[in-house]
């Protein structure tokens, strides 16, 4: 069983930028992948930025050129920097591990940003 905690929502003005974060905890095997998730209201989850297993990231067209996915394995950690973020983006962000036994997720933190 995997653990994770996401922290650094929050309000932004349109244009500003974030850094969320989130710990992994628990039984990590050395190979996995991460990724960061997002739901607004009324719509379904959808994949902002994925980090492999390899640390290869893959981003959302959406979010291209504006977000940056990093992690830092000696940590269990994962990043997300969200610059020049706009209404859109408004959402709470999930991170998610994943490894050969199955998928974790995390509580979400809150992402609102205000035109």
């Amino acid at each position: 069983q995997v653990q994770l905690v996401e922290s650094g929502g929050g309000l932004v003005q349109s244009g500003g930028s974030l850094r969320l974060s989130c710990v992994a905890s628990g039984s990590i095997f050395r190979i996995y992948a991460m990724g960061w998730y997002r739901q607004a209201p009324g719509k379904q989850r959808e994949l902002v930025a994925a980090i492999t297993s390899g640390g290869s990231t893959n981003y959302a067209d959406s979010v291209k050129g504006r977000f940056t996915a990093s992690r830092d394995v000696s940590k269990n950690m994962v990043y997300l920097q969200m610059n020049s973020l706009k209404p859109e983006d408004t959402a709470v962000y999930f991170c998610k591990y994943s490894d050969y036994l199955g998928d974790s997720w995390g509580q979400g933190t809150q992402v609102t940003v205000s035109s």
